[in-house]
């Protein structure tokens, strides 16, 4: 039987003339998020608000909309006419099922017509759906709260049909995955970088992670924890393409002829070289990283600047100014963090020298970078990358 949600959303509405393209960008990444499990799901929207009717059990449905990026919240909800015994009789109904599961409790009635021909005003509407419930139960098992409800019924009145429900999701908002064009990720298995791309998802970008692979410096298992940490950002996603370069090669040219002062800066420089050679190829505006001020030693200012001057694309900071705990609490809130802090380290924590430099210049990396015989291995990692498709189900 199919079940029907109201699903709302945020920031979009101020998107003006181009709020229609965001809205059906929206409708697209809903559907696709659920019709491998009913391909007969109808979706659609009427001002302000979208519907979805799926069969799809419910707790797929919750848990799958609570990923989509641009969805602020939503409610199972009953359709009902604007016949207002139906609505009375639903109202009834949603107090005597809640009483099911407790003693007592206290509720509230909470009506909004943008229907403005219908016979009640907001007002009067939630007075008489209240004014019935409170004559058709016991007075010891129920009591009005307009502050802090433990129940609290919707009631929406819209032009054909009245819409009334008690439950309310939070999504993530933000805006719909898509809608501001491909962004490239440096994934790597550590905490940052899977946070880092969860916020780029949450502002409408399309992530395209870059993963760099050092074997057998780093080992499958840390290949395989990056897939696992890929897997859970498809799900916010629908799907994602992580690009695996093998950097083996141009790692032990930088271990064997650079200052070891100078490798964590250098490393990253021609990570990010390659990276936006990766992106580019998929339409990529940017590269997001998850490096935040002051973190470690090569997200100095002084370090940035340098690594700033290699990509033509905009690098993209969104944990700038999070502290490591912040950072840590958002991991754990979108599932990344037990995969990220499993013990199988990647080339940038295995390759650290014991003195990092934390104020370079450009004369001093450009002269470290000097002795490097790279442009060949570079062309290497880019042709022979290993593209892995995710899909989020």
């Amino acid at each position: 039987m199919s079940k029907l949600y109201l699903i709302r959303y945020g920031e979009i509405a101020l998107k003006g003339e181009n709020r229609s393209l965001f809205e059906d960008i929206l409708l697209s990444n809903i559907k696709k998020s659920l019709d491998n499990k009913d391909k007969n799901l109808i979706i659609y929207k009427t001002p302000g608000r979208i519907f979805l009717e799926t069969s799809t059990d419910q707790s797929i449905v919750i848990e799958r909309l609570l990923k989509i990026a641009g969805i602020v919240s939503f409610s199972p909800v009953q359709k009902l006419s604007l016949n207002y015994n139906e609505m009375k009789k639903e109202t009834l109904k949603i107090v005597r099922n809640n009483l099911k599961e407790r003693e007592n409790t206290s509720f509230r009635i909470s009506a909004r017509r943008s229907n403005k021909k219908y016979k009640y005003d907001s007002m009067e509407l939630q007075y008489k759906l209240g004014e019935y419930v409170i004559e058709n139960v016991d007075q010891n098992k129920i009591e009005v709260d307009l502050h802090q409800p433990e129940l609290n019924i919707n009631v929406e009145i819209r032009k054909h049909n009245s819409y009334i429900y008690s439950k309310v999701y939070q999504g993530i908002g933000g805006l719909p995955v898509g809608v501001t064009g491909n962004v490239g990720l440096m994934l790597s298995g550590g905490i940052d970088s899977p946070v880092a791309g969860y916020m780029g998802i949450k502002r409408g970008a399309k992530i395209i992670p870059v993963y760099f692979h050092s074997f057998p410096f780093t080992g499958d298992k840390t290949k395989q924890k990056v897939i696992e940490l890929a897997n859970i950002l498809a799900k916010y996603q629908n799907n994602i393409d992580l690009y695996v370069v093998n950097f083996t090669d141009i790692l032990q040219e930088i271990n064997e002829k650079c200052p070891n002062k100078l490798m964590t800066i250098i490393m990253r420089r021609l990570m990010l070289k390659i990276t936006e050679l990766i992106v580019e190829k998929k339409n990529g505006k940017a590269i997001i990283t998850g490096e935040s001020i002051g973190q470690v030693a090569s997200q100095t200012l002084d370090a940035i600047k340098v690594t700033n001057t290699v990509p033509k694309l905009p690098i993209l900071r969104p944990l700038l100014g999070l502290n490591k705990v912040q950072i840590i609490n958002m991991a754990k809130k979108i599932g990344t963090y037990d995969i990220s802090i499993q013990p199988y380290e990647d080339c940038c924590t295995v390759f650290v020298p014991d003195s990092p430099e934390t104020h370079p210049n450009m004369e001093q990396v450009e002269k470290g970078e000097a002795t490097l015989d790279v442009d060949d291995l570079i062309k290497k990692a880019v042709n022979t990358v290993e593209l892995i498709n995710i899909e989020a189900y």
